[in-house]
């Protein structure tokens, strides 16, 4: 009995240490299931955010690729703005310049209609010049719409103002009737702004309803409208410039004409004129010789003596047809030369010894003034190629008049130097100078300068003409430069010996 209880004790004890074993077990098995339900929530978790994650990538992407899209837009419309440009600013025909769009270039700039008017004034107008994607019927409508609507369109010319369908959302009147009227879902219209002449607009739509106007797309088209406005003003400043230089042309061509005619009247009244003159002169020759013959015969008392009264009438005769002989001659060789009837003897001279000779010829007229001649000849301008008695006539006329005009104890100055291939010679005096108004006048034919002076110094007045015609007969030329009170420069070139 005893042995029994033992054994029921000892099985007992045994199934509490069971029990026990299996509470710690379960004790065990539950922590073990905590921990893996807060790792499988951890797991969750990383799952959910990386499921947001995922979204957001996506997201990414997808808005990257619509960034991409719309800058692959932009590029291509700058490229498409770039080509149209340069299209539009190569060409002065205004009407080719709106041709200068075409239906590639619209695409790329992201439309596919487009269509640009001009305002007439004179017309009352906005008449079509540009369109793309719009049939004639279409057209028709949109013209009627633009008749209809006039002070809306005429108001973007004047505000200088674009508009579009992005800037007209809180008008959805105005934007339905213009979408309507064009066949477009999406638009833009610029003005086109010349500074002169005809302004007007440029319309640009698409129907692609997925396609949005933003204002990139306004910018674009808005420059493309000023580089079309720039091309017109260019056109048209050419086309003014061209008619201007052709209305020019044919005036310079009739002037021409006309000047080449009265050059030619004037040539042939000169001719009659030279002619005219040598013959009167030649007739004058023969009698003048017989009245100094005779004046000098009855002088001479070759006829008898004369009274005293007679004696003094026939001298101031033959004075006189000594001044009315110089006169004819210098007449005489003015019409000569003109008529190239006279052949300068161009030869080796040396211009120092010429001005001694003259000089010394009317070295009695310097001492009876009391004027002082200075002469300055350097040796490297004195060898010239001409004809000696020539210019010995040349300084005789310019130094004699310096004489007349110089008072006493004034001075002349005779100075030559080396120009080029040329001689100038510059004959300077301390007369009375000549009026500024008269030192081109004084070259003419019977020209005399009205001072007192010369209504006292008796003179024919072709002295100098003479002189300029042999200077230019040598290819030199003559000019004065002359201050009132002051004096005197006559200055000419004579060609050098080489």
């Amino acid at each position: 009995m005893t042995g029994g209880i033992g054994i029921v004790n000892i099985l007992g004890i045994g199934c509490v240490i069971i029990i026990f074993y299996l509470i710690i077990l379960l004790i065990s098995k539950m922590d073990k299931i905590k921990d893996l339900q807060s790792a499988v929530n951890n797991l969750k978790k990383s799952l959910d955010e990386m499921d947001e994650q995922a979204k957001l990538i996506v997201r990414t992407d997808m808005e990257l690729n619509k960034t991409q899209e719309e800058l692959d837009k932009k590029i291509s419309g700058l490229y498409a703005l770039q080509r149209l440009s340069r299209a539009v600013s190569t060409t002065l025909e205004e009407k080719l310049i709106f041709n200068m769009i075409d239906a590639g270039c619209l695409e790329d700039l992201g439309f596919e209609k487009a269509a640009g008017f001009l305002w007439k004034e004179q017309d009352n107008k906005l008449l079509p010049s540009i369109n793309i994607g719009f049939s004639n019927n279409e057209l028709a409508s949109i013209n009627y719409h633009l008749e209809q609507n006039k002070s809306f369109y005429l108001g973007l010319i004047t505000n200088k103002k674009a508009s579009s369908s992005l800037k007209l959302q809180n008008d959805s009147e105005t934007k339905n009737k213009i979408g309507s009227a064009f066949g477009v879902t999406s638009f833009i219209i610029s003005p086109v702004l010349p500074k002169e002449g005809d302004k007007g607009i440029l319309f640009v739509g698409t129907v692609n309803t997925d396609t949005l106007i933003t204002e990139g797309d306004e910018e674009l088209i808005n420059i493309l409208s000023n580089q079309i406005g720039q091309a017109l003003e260019n056109a048209r400043l050419f086309e003014k410039t061209w008619r201007a230089q052709q209305d020019l042309e044919r005036k310079v061509e009739e002037r021409t004409r006309e000047l080449t005619s009265a050059l030619e009247e004037v040539k042939k009244v000169s001719r009659r004129k030279t002619d005219f003159v040598s013959s009167v002169t030649h007739e004058l020759r023969t009698p003048l010789t017989s009245i100094k013959g005779y004046a000098s015969i009855l002088l001479t008392g070759k006829l008898g003596s004369l009274p005293k009264d007679a004696v003094e009438r026939i001298e101031k005769m033959n004075r006189h047809s000594d001044e009315l002989a110089q006169l004819v001659n210098e007449l005489l060789d003015i019409s000569r030369i003109e008529a190239g009837k006279v052949t300068m003897k161009q030869e080796a001279q040396d211009l120092n010894d010429i001005v001694i000779k003259v000089a010394d010829l009317l070295a009695i007229q310097l001492k009876e003034k009391q004027i002082d001649m200075h002469i300055d000849m350097p040796g490297n301008a004195v060898n010239i190629l001409v004809d000696g008695a020539q210019i010995a006539r040349i300084l005789i006329n310019i130094i004699g008049n310096a004489i007349k005009f110089t008072p006493p104890k004034g001075k002349i100055s005779i100075a030559a130097h080396k120009i080029d291939k040329m001689t100038q010679v510059d004959i300077s005096d301390t007369g009375c100078g000549i009026p500024p108004e008269a030192q081109e006048a004084i070259f003419e034919e019977f020209y005399r300068v009205d001072n007192p002076i010369n209504q006292q110094v008796k003179g024919t007045g072709l002295g100098l003409t003479l002189v300029k015609h042999i200077v230019e007969a040598h290819k030199g030329k003559i000019w004065v430069t002359s201050k009132e009170e002051v004096g005197s420069t006559f200055s000419f070139t004579l060609p050098q010996q080489l």
